[in-house]
């Protein structure tokens, strides 16, 4: 403790500077993060809210036709945030938090869902996640790069490393001070947000230790440059480039990269075509769009003769036909994204810090296995309410009180436990049980 202290009186006014900016960083982006996971959850409240009211009216409205039910009553889903969202909150520009769908065509809704201006989304985001992979390592790089050169420059080093024990008694601390206010300056912020949202000790231990992971390369690798007999200036030139190339230039290129090696459906594209093919489902003869739908739904043929008046059991009918005709395009889409991911993984394992990033993100559940996984429960959720909704349709049966309450409810499930737990409606139905 006593050459802790030491070097604590040491460190010089602006390396003490640099720790507690770097605090107050950390904490600014926590409290963004808790900020942020605060909104999403006040949204889905709200949005909650909001359904029961919009219900009781169509209810009303509707006079228990199960078409006008259908067609105006907007359902929730959401994406809840979990118990370590504050340290990379979910951006919202693939996949929104919370929306509302409606059981016509799917696609559309899914593909052409804008949650944030493109342009406010260039910049990035300011989170905890950031402060650990970007900003920590110039404080790192800064406080160590210049431990032995410094010395050297200014005639001491030959002196120093000639007292006995140098390494266990000047070095050491001396490294042990500086990298250790570097961890502080992350960690304490950390676990006062983990404290607020009561986060699980086993993920705060893992979010723990990603930090850790990224902060312990950035020191070997500085170290390591530090040992090189060079001067400071140097050093700190050649740090700097590695910091600029590992952080940004690589994945950068990785990016690019991957992009080219795994084309994508355009998300736009595949809207537009949803909508062109409900919009011709008007012109479609009736008797061909029955026929299509009866082939996945064959349990409907005997109830599936139209007249030349509208019903909407051809209308429903011809917006499902519009989601199976961009079905290929979408699933081609989703499993590139993740073919996408999976080689963004395999880099990340050659990169200590960005792979601290990926392992971040994924605590926070804003990775894109998670978006994957949440569009895939809104489409098996649409699924469930449009089969729900069927039998009265063809049957031509009226949809009672007792029967809109008993309608699929959405329920998200978090990979963690969240706080607003509260906010969870009862189970989805039975088809629709998603695991996450």
């Amino acid at each position: 403790m006593t050459a802790l202290a030491r070097e604590w009186r040491l460190l010089a006014g602006p390396s003490r500077l640099g720790l507690v900016v770097l605090a107050l960083l950390a904490s600014m982006a926590v409290a963004l993060g808790l900020a942020d996971v605060a909104a999403i959850r006040a949204d889905i409240a709200r949005v909650v809210a909001l359904e029961t009211r919009e219900t009781q009216a169509i209810t009303a409205f509707a006079k228990g036709d199960p078409g006008e039910f259908g067609y105006y009553r907007n359902f929730p889903v959401w994406r809840m945030p979990g118990d370590l969202a504050f340290v990379a909150p979910t951006r919202g520009d693939a996949v929104p938090a919370v929306m509302r769908i409606r059981i016509l065509a799917l696609e559309g809704q899914i593909n052409d869902n804008e949650a944030a201006n493109p342009e406010l989304l260039l910049a990035g985001r300011f989170d905890f996640a950031f402060v650990t992979v970007y900003l920590a390592p110039l404080l790192l790089i800064a406080l160590l790069h210049d431990l032995w050169s410094g010395e050297r420059e200014a005639g001491r080093l030959a002196a120093l490393d000639s007292l006995p024990r140098a390494r266990q008694r000047l070095w050491s601390p001396r490294v042990v001070l500086r990298a250790g206010g570097v961890v502080l300056a992350l960690l304490v912020p950390l676990a006062i947000g983990a404290l607020v949202e009561g986060t699980a000790p086993l993920r705060l231990g893992a979010a723990v230790g990603l930090v850790l992971l990224s902060l312990a390369f950035w020191m070997l690798v500085t170290l390591a440059v530090a040992r090189l007999p060079a001067a400071s200036a140097t050093q700190a030139a050649v740090l700097a480039g590695l910091w600029f190339a590992i952080t940004l230039v690589v994945p950068a290129a990785a990016h690019l990269g991957i992009n080219a090696a795994v084309p994508l459906p355009d998300a736009a594209a595949i809207a537009r075509e949803n909508r062109e093919d409900v919009h011709a489902g008007w012109d479609r003869p009736k008797a061909q769009t029955m026929a299509r739908f009866v082939r996945q739904y064959p349990a409907y043929a005997d109830q599936a003769a139209t007249g030349v008046a509208f019903e909407w059991k051809w209308y429903f009918a011809f917006q499902q036909l519009g989601d199976d005709a961009v079905a290929t395009d979408s699933a081609a889409r989703d499993a590139g994204i993740a073919r996408r991911e999976g080689l963004a993984q395999t880099i990340g394992c050659l990169l200590p810090p960005i792979k601290a990033a990926q392992g971040l993100q994924a605590l926070a559940g804003s990775d894109v296995e998670a978006e994957l996984a949440f569009k895939a429960e809104v489409r098996a959720y649409h699924r469930a309410l449009r089969e729900y909704h069927y039998p009265y349709l063809f049957g031509g049966r009226t949809m009672s009180g007792a029967d809109i309450a008993n309608a699929p409810g959405f329920m998200t499930r978090p990979s963690v436990t969240s706080k607003a737990d509260d906010l969870m409606q009862p189970d989805l139905h039975p088809s629709v049980q998603v695991s996450q």
